[in-house]
């Protein structure tokens, strides 16, 4: 992904901007603003319905989704084209979080209890996932976007391979690589840190406590209780500190760099009262309240409610931490001095806040997206749940990702071919409504042994296939299988046509 820089001098290496991506739960003029990070101008809007918590995705640097609060859709908008929205992703219910995979190939979201997997190519809704037995309340993918972790009120937290996902046997139901349980309480937040399948992954909880967990051997690497509970959780990019978005407004910093080494430990704020940020307390600095704060002793259960922290977000440097709150302010942090160096006002509770090195076609009015937004299906099955069928175009597949007899590997459709293909390994074969898996299984009635195509220019239609049957003649061995028959000769007919050694 490219990213926009800022001018420096002549001789100077110009530094890419980072921006403050921030939504709240009002959004009475727009749902999403963009700010500069270090001089706070606001950069863009973003206009058209309410992002949720860990609603926020920023798709191939081309496209920001949306996932609408309480709403059984997803807004999707091209960066620059940011007062047309571009389209609306239906899903079954209302959806819960959302995320893109780095490499921009697959879009996640989760609605009730189930992931959602589409294929940002097609469109084509590839896996519903049912793991989880409550709402869904966090995703996120490693960098590599070889894994994605999800996290979930039933207090459990997947660790799930995506190869694993898509070459699933669609008579089994995938399982994820770890299941961490430890937490007793709902799971609020996680971060995933840099690595790919070596990556660490941080997870909060209303438990009080934040677990930092390792993907590849799905060990339990730290434990650390606080006195409220954390309703956020990031890291800097070098895992030097981990930052601990409280309850009740403050923010914890722990130390990773300095650890003793053993798995458990308690933060107590008086010991370690230098590292902790202080500030987020409705009715300061927010334009509902007013310039006072109310003491800590007269602060009730709602008013507590109003002041925790849902996010948080670390600069590349490490030197600005960005945070979000239900006081309905967004405040940057300098680290080292604990110190709060600006605060941004919004008009409601906020849902999102992130810092992003700035794409080149956020900044860039010519800029457009490199190809179009496909329809999402919101059914597995395509036409037979009502989407429309996709027509023309070739779709590659890890595996088999869908259900009943769609061809689930590489496929063709159009009016140059009569009927689809579905090939298997080393190139062979098949009539498309059967399943690929090294061999073809399915409605046309195969199991085994696949013929090359070759010196056909047209595929039959289906109805073609029906009723050829192989022929022995001349001493060569013809074999027909699945309506293509094979006479020996390096050339391969439809049994129908009359040949020396293969007719019908």
């Amino acid at each position: 992904m490219m990213t926009h820089v800022r001018g420096g001098g002549e001789g100077k290496m110009a530094a890419p901007m980072e921006v403050a991506v921030c939504t709240d739960s009002a959004a009475p003029m727009w749902s999403c603003i963009v700010w500069e990070l270090h001089s706070g101008a606001n950069l863009l809007t973003y206009r058209g319905g309410q992002a949720g918590p860990h609603g926020l995705a920023l798709l191939n640097g081309e496209y920001l989704l949306a996932a609408q609060l309480g709403k059984n859709y997803i807004s999707a908008w091209e960066l620059q084209r940011k007062d047309q929205l571009q389209q609306k992703i239906m899903c079954p219910g209302p959806v819960t979080c959302l995320t893109a995979s780095p490499n921009g190939l697959y879009v996640l979201a989760g609605v009730a209890e189930s992931i959602h997997l589409w294929e940002v190519s097609t469109g084509n809704l590839l896996v519903i996932l049912s793991r989880h037995y409550q709402d869904v309340s966090c995703l996120q993918f490693t960098g590599d976007s070889s894994h994605f972790i999800s996290g979930g009120k039933d207090c459990l937290v997947l660790a799930w391979s995506l190869c694993s996902v898509l070459q699933a046997d669609p008579s089994r139901i995938p399982a994820p690589r770890h299941v961490w349980s430890h937490h007793t309480l709902p799971i609020t937040d996680l971060h995933c840190g840099f690595g790919g399948p070596l990556a660490r992954v941080a997870t909060s909880s209303l438990d009080q406590t934040v677990k930092l967990w390792e993907v590849s051997s799905g060990e339990l690497l730290l434990s650390v209780l606080f006195d409220v509970s954390i309703m956020a959780v990031t890291m800097d990019l070098a895992e030097h500190h981990m930052f601990c978005g409280g309850s009740e407004g403050s923010i914890f910093q722990v130390d990773l760099f300095t650890w003793p080494g053993q798995r458990e430990r308690n933060f107590q704020p008086e010991q370690d009262a230098g590292k902790v940020f202080k500030g987020h307390r409705w009715g300061r600095g927010n334009g509902a309240g007013g310039s006072r704060a109310r003491p800590v002793w007269r602060l009730t259960p709602a008013c507590l409610s109003r002041n925790q922290v849902t996010c948080l977000s670390v600069s590349t440097d490490g030197s600005v931490l960005l945070s979000g709150s239900h006081d309905e302010t967004v405040r940057l942090w300098d680290v080292q001095s604990k110190q709060c160096i600006r605060t941004l006002a919004l008009k409601g509770p906020v849902t999102n806040a992130t810092i992003l090195l700035a794409p080149v076609s956020m900044l860039s009015s010519d800029f457009r997206p490199s190809l179009p937004l496909p329809h999402f299906n919101k059914h597995l099955l395509g036409a037979e749940h009502g989407d429309e069928p996709r027509h023309g175009g070739l779709t590659l597949r890890l595996g088999l990702h869908q259900q009943g007899s769609e061809a689930a590997q590489l496929c063709g459709s159009g009016p140059s071919l009569q009927g689809h293909l579905c090939w298997g390994h080393g190139g062979r074969a098949r009539p498309a409504h059967c399943s690929c898996q090294g061999s073809c299984v399915g409605s046309c009635g195969v199991t085994r042994g696949d013929t090359v195509l070759r010196g056909v220019r047209e595929a039959p239609s289906r109805d073609q296939w029906a009723g050829w049957t192989p022929l022995q003649e001349g001493g060569a061995q013809a074999r027909q299988e699945g309506g293509v028959c094979d006479d020996g000769s390096g050339l391969c007919h439809p049994a129908q046509v009359t040949t020396s050694s293969c007719c019908h």
